[in-house]
């Protein structure tokens, strides 16, 4: 039984003292959904995001939390709250069993992973029907399918959507991967086959620097099947190894291995040594961090591989665009037209607008067939975002999808008058899509800034501490999704974010303008923000024209580096 293996370290008296606020909602679901309870299973602005459109729709929602986590607000806006475990992701929102045992020890019907996480686990989606849970997202296999690089590639050029020129499979040698970089013309982009988030990807420009960041790859991996080989032996000692791995193995690696070893982990029995070790996409640390998780996959051969693709057939300097698809279980499938997220710095987006400034209307619908046509290639159901590349010549290419709700879904939301997270609860329910592609119209533009506790001016370092002031911006068509509030300690185990303020007007240029009042009229205080840095990268003509690639921020290095005033 899942309950039994709970394990909630000096927290039992907490745990057991579940709160449990009044289950009277009213409004117009009600008698449609009163049968349903969701829990949460993330944390943050996500978490309060989805319970604010659950009790919309008069759906009782269960929050968990970890004991960092106790004041958050989602736990303080949710129905019934339940502590799962300590800060580190690895024992709390990470940990499946005891993220499954709050969901049925507390009768819930469904359950919501939000992004990151276990947002995009096809082991725990298995876990979760297995139990009776309906999970608010795809079925496992187009979890897994998309997220192989190199399957979701093959994937998507069988189903006739564009994609990078690159290696038709995967590279096993080195001199394999200088053979076909030579052919497809410098720079090209190395990319592990699993993983995500920006995470494991290395540009190289030229030979020498890609033959040196192969190498790198090839060696480190090496280093650490050595060291998993050797504790092999001590598998039954459980928690020595895996002291002795997440302590020892605290050098650069790449980070793709680690998605693979989550999916690999339980298949091989390794499931009760594996459940308390993880790889933390956004924790601080993260670039250093090594687990059991890589060394497993490796250690059977099934992860060293990677992908090679060319950055770009005119250069480096590339729109990112992400079509986000919404699909039923009846086979019918929608896009809500696509997202610049070209703003980006070490592969983390700063910056996202609706629409793409990039694209004609042409271009618009082409790109959006292509993305339709890759959801229902896979059988997809919910909502995913479909990213693809533009190159200066007008043609885009299939990257990945994500098949999860996204950080910056609001702004499709903004122009498109339509609420995600409700779609996605509805179909989950398997309700079907009660419009059809030439219902949705798209109006206005929205712009979304990414307010994360960092010091732009110092190399983004975060800034975890106490807000002292928290006053958000309004007016009208501005919105601010945050879990933060005066006195708030921003805690230093997870991800920066402190909220996304996003805006709509009628034009990009008065998006841009009601952005820069809204960024003004933001407080926050204690802790360092990316507010400043916005209004710098506001200001630059390029953006305010439109001229937005991925290589937005390091050819504006010096605009944005200005001495606030």
């Amino acid at each position: 039984m899942v309950g039994s293996r709970v394990n909630f370290p000096r927290q039992r008296a907490r745990a057991s003292q579940v709160s449990r606020k009044s289950g009277k909602r009213g409004g117009v679901f009600c008698a449609m959904y009163n049968d349903d309870k969701i829990l949460i299973a993330n944390r943050g602005e996500i978490a309060v995001r989805v319970i604010r459109t659950a009790h919309e729709m008069g759906i009782p929602c269960v929050a968990v939390y970890s004991t960092i986590d106790k004041d958050a607000l989602h736990v303080k806006l949710a129905d019934e709250s339940v502590c799962i475990g300590e800060a580190p992701s690895s024992q709390s929102y990470l940990l499946m069993p005891n993220v499954l045992s709050a969901a049925i020890s507390h009768g819930c019907t469904m359950l919501h992973p939000g992004y990151g996480f276990l947002a995009e686990n096809a082991v725990f989606v298995e876990m979760c029907r297995g139990h009776g849970i309906n999970f608010i997202g795809p079925n496992p296999d187009s979890i897994r399918v998309m997220g192989d690089k190199s399957t979701a590639r093959d994937t998507m050029k069988n189903a006739g959507v564009p994609t990078v020129p690159g290696s038709d499979g995967l590279l096993q040698t080195t001199e394999e991967g200088i053979r076909l970089a030579d052919e497809i013309g410098f720079p090209v982009m190395i990319k592990a086959t699993a993983g995500g988030g920006g995470r494991g990807m290395r540009l190289a420009k030229e030979r020498e620097e890609f033959v040196k960041l192969l190498q790198y790859d090839i060696n480190t991996k090496s280093i650490i099947l050595a060291i998993f080989l050797s504790l092999a032996c001590f598998q039954l000692v459980g928690e020595v190894s895996l002291w002795f791995v997440d302590c020892v193995m605290r050098t650069p690696c790449s980070h793709g291995p680690w998605a693979f070893g989550a999916w690999l982990c339980p298949r091989l029995g390794f499931w009760a040594n594996c459940k308390s070790i993880g790889l933390y996409p956004r924790d601080p640390i993260s670039d250093y961090r090594c687990t059991l998780h890589i060394a497993v996959a490796l250690a059977f051969g099934l992860d060293n591989r990677i992908d090679c693709r060319r950055a770009g057939p005119i250069g480096w300097a590339m729109a990112l665009d992400l079509v986000p698809v919404l699909a039923d279980k009846f086979g019918n499938v929608v896009h809500f037209g696509e997202r610049d997220c070209s703003i980006q710095r070490r592969n983390q987006k700063l910056l996202e607008e609706a629409p793409s400034p990039a694209l004609t209307p042409e271009l618009r619908k082409a790109m959006g067939d292509a993305a339709v046509a890759a959801a229902a290639s896979i059988g997809y159901i919910g909502v995913g975002t479909v990213e693809f590349l533009l190159d200066e010549r007008g043609s885009f290419y299939f990257m990945e999808m994500n098949t999860r709700i996204q950080v910056e879904h609001p702004v499709t939301e903004m122009i498109s008058s339509v609420d995600l997270i409700e779609e996605q609860i509805r179909v989950a329910r398997g309700e079907k899509l009660s419009y059809t592609q030439e219902d949705i119209v798209l109006r206005g533009h929205s712009i979304e800034c990414r307010i994360n506790a960092e010091d732009a001016f110092k190399n983004f370092r975060p800034g975890p501490g106490r807000i002292t002031a928290y006053l958000p911006s309004g007016g009208p068509f501005v919105r601010m999704d945050s879990h933060v509030y005066p006195d708030y300690v921003v805690p230093p185990s997870y991800d920066s974010l402190l909220g996304k303020l996003i805006v709509w007007a009628p034009t990009r240029e008065k998006a841009i303008e009601r952005m820069k009042r809204a960024l003004d009229d933001t407080i926050i205080t204690g802790v360092p923000t990316t507010i400043d840095y916005h209004k710098l990268i506001l200001e630059i003509e390029d953006f305010k024209n439109g001229k937005v690639d991925t290589a937005f921020i390091p050819k504006h290095e010096e605009e944005l580096a200005e001495v606030r005033s």
